[in-house]
């Protein structure tokens, strides 16, 4: 695995629309890296996408964190603002 970051911002395309992922945090482990993306829309709308990666590709199964990953996605947050205040809106 490794620690080097993907660029940013980058394309994703989604059967309802495309864009650029904005921001990321990941947390780095041995064979996979959970991470939350921000997803910016061409028209101007964004989501949250909670995935992982597993030897540097992209995984469609769903995302499940130990309380293990919580420390580090924390710390990574603090180099994302726009993930970071929506997922404080999430939870108050």
């Amino acid at each position: 695995m490794t620690n080097k970051p993907r660029p940013i911002p980058r394309p994703f395309e989604m059967p309802w629309g495309k864009g650029q992922i904005m921001e990321e945090a990941r947390a780095v482990r041995d064979h996979w890296e959970p991470t939350i993306q921000l997803m910016e829309y061409e028209d101007g709308s964004a989501g949250l996408r909670f995935c992982f990666y597993s030897g540097g590709r992209f995984n469609r199964s769903p995302l499940i964190l130990g309380d293990s990953d919580l420390d580090e996605l924390a710390r990574e947050l603090e180099g994302t603002p726009r993930i970071k205040a929506m997922l404080q809106r999430l939870v108050g």
